[in-house]
């Protein structure tokens, strides 16, 4: 039996999946993107799997190819469901998955987002988190209406000017954050009396005023969501570089990352853990999830067959900022065991085709996984931070002993 821990893994849901012809892949269900069963499906399919979380992508303008604005496609899935709406909708109907819906933080207030989250923790009992993500598109800034970003392109976003305006929208997530887990924690967990007979539904007493005054909000509270069953929520973010890897160790419990090789994986999870030690934060626990976009075969070669295939549909290959696997499920444990040596403590896969993908993952990569030693055999916790082995029940930063 190997020493090594087992693996994390999470799988991310985005309509038809992520491969842009995925909808026209035969069992895809283009025609229940938008339906409750489909989810419910989904998120059914991956706990049979046993998997951690299922994360739900969002965002606040249509999908496109083009980073200014609209692509005007017709060849390609447009629009998706509200996710904190489709994590609450399938919540009751799983009972181990955890939850985690994409918000963009940089057009959502803190407050909204914090009570959303809250109720969803309520509602999955303890299975809520939530991935954040800025906007730089400024077609979703013409949403609101409250500020404006000009037009960027790739490369001005990489020059110091557009690396200027990304570090700033990842300091306002960073406050973003820090006012989520302080409202979490504006309820004692004892706050609820619920005494008929005295009349005593809550002590107020235990109640706090957050009192948050940053550069961006200014948020006194208390919550009206009671603090949720988790006390602190899972809170991850996706990162690609220093700027964003700097949030992930200042402020989240899960970090997903794209590494294109192990040698890759290492270098960035020692920049993360780097930051985290400057954050004052290297004691606490921090997971780091590679991604990978992944089609899943038994038969030899069949994954790279659908891939071509889908790409000529497509009218162009496939391009993702993650590393795309294509083969079967045990050419795909030898990667996952192979980079989890480099210091990934887990993995958040992203299934090409969701209706063959998923079951490529759930009936394929973890009895093959199991096999090894790899994976869990059956949940033995029944919150979301208890399957990532985090602090099940954080202290609350306001409560007197």
């Amino acid at each position: 039996m190997s020493d090594t821990p087992p693996l994390h893994l999470a799988v991310a849901l985005d309509g038809a999946g992520w491969h842009p012809a995925a909808w026209r892949e035969q069992g895809a269900r283009p025609g229940e993107l938008f339906t409750a069963r489909y989810w419910v499906d989904l998120v059914r399919e991956a706990e049979a799997g046993l998997l951690d979380f299922a994360t739900f992508e969002d965002a606040l303008s249509l999908q496109s190819s083009r980073l200014e604005g609209p692509d005007d496609r017709t060849d390609q899935v447009r629009g998706r469901l509200d996710a904190v709406l489709t994590a609450a909708r399938v919540a009751p109907l799983t009972r181990h998955l955890g939850l985690v819906p994409t918000a963009v933080v940089t057009h959502t207030e803190p407050f909204h987002l914090s009570k959303a989250i809250a109720t969803l923790d309520h509602v999955s009992k303890g299975r809520a988190g939530v991935r954040v993500q800025i906007s730089a598109r400024p077609q979703e800034y013409g949403h609101f209406g409250r500020r404006t970003l000009a037009p960027l392109t790739l490369g001005e976003l990489q020059s110091p000017e557009g690396q200027s305006i990304v570090s700033a929208l990842f300091d306002e997530a960073a406050d973003h954050v820090e006012v989520l887990r302080r409202l979490w924690d504006s309820w004692e967990d004892d706050a609820e009396i619920r005494d008929a007979a005295t009349g005593r539904f809550v002590d107020r007493d235990k109640l706090h005023y957050i009192d948050f005054e940053g550069p961006h909000f200014a948020v006194k509270g208390p919550s009206i969501t009671p603090r949720p069953p988790q006390g602190q929520p899972l809170v991850t973010s996706l990162a690609h570089q220093t700027i964003p890897y700097r949030l992930v160790a200042r402020s989240a419990d899960v970090g997903y990352v794209t590494p294109h090789s192990a040698e890759d994986a290492r270098a960035i999870v020692e920049e993360i853990r780097t930051e985290r030690a400057a954050a004052g934060r290297a004691d606490e626990p921090l997971h780091v999830f590679g991604d990978l976009v992944v089609l899943v075969d038994e038969e030899e070669g069949r994954a790279a067959e659908r891939l071509a295939a889908l790409d000529a549909l497509a009218g162009e290959p496939y391009v993702s900022d993650a590393e795309i696997f294509a083969g079967t499920p045990a050419a795909l444990a030898d990667l996952l065991t192979d980079w989890q040596a480099a210091g990934l403590t887990g993995y958040r896969l992203r299934p090409a085709v969701l209706g063959h993908d998923l079951r490529g993952i759930t009936r394929g990569l973890v009895p093959e996984l199991q096999r090894r030693g790899a994976f869990r055999t059956a949940y033995t916790a029944t919150t979301l931070r208890g399957h990532l082995g985090l602090d099940p029940h954080p202290a609350n930063r306001y409560a007197t002993a």
